[in-house]
């Protein structure tokens, strides 16, 4: 992903270079990070030359619901909202992301529409795993890749099961309800 593409993305950005430079950053958070929680500190130095780091302002919108997208972010400094259209066409905050918090890996694997959209509320650093980068890794650093995507396959299995578990509450709520 080159400057011109991240632009086009993310409007007003500075682009910072791989995220090399960001290693000792990205390893200073790791603890928080469950996507590299298994990652040894030549693993994050190896993976970080495929990443792209970027800085931006507060109220960028990063990812938007909706469109297409092939990369994931991964919150370096800053803090981002995450927001979802409700059915009535309300913005309603689902979360918050600070440093080491990931997101847009579901688009990054399946190339579908965002499920949310990423807000900067602060100037935010983050570095950026796009399709093409990950396929690299795969193929340069097999190791490697097959680790990133074992830990994304698991975080987005907990994501599915916490999901499938609000589901299930909700319709027992409702059960109890018309009762």
């Amino acid at each position: 992903m080159d400057k011109a593409e991240l632009t086009g993305s993310f409007g007003s950005i500075e682009l910072l270079g791989d995220a090399s430079s960001s290693v000792d950053r990205i390893l200073a958070i790791v603890g928080h990070i469950n996507l590299f929680e298994d990652f040894s500190h030549e693993d994050i130095e190896n993976l970080a030359r495929y990443m792209r780091c970027c800085r931006v302002g507060p109220g960028v919108e990063l990812i938007r619901e909706g469109e297409t997208g092939d990369f994931m972010l991964l919150v370096l400094e800053g803090t981002v909202e995450i927001v979802k259209i409700d059915p009535r066409g309300m913005p309603q905050r689902l979360a918050m992301a600070g440093p080491g918090k990931t997101l847009g890996e579901m688009s990054l694997i399946d190339g579908e529409p965002r499920f949310a959209s990423c807000l900067t509320l602060e100037p935010t650093v983050f570095a950026v795993l796009d399709r093409d980068s990950l396929a690299n890794v795969i193929s340069d650093e097999p190791r490697i890749g097959v680790k990133i995507l074992m830990e994304l396959l698991m975080l987005l299995n907990q994501r599915l099961r916490a999901v499938s578990g609000d589901l299930m509450k909700c319709l027992e709520n409702q059960r109890l309800r018309i009762r």
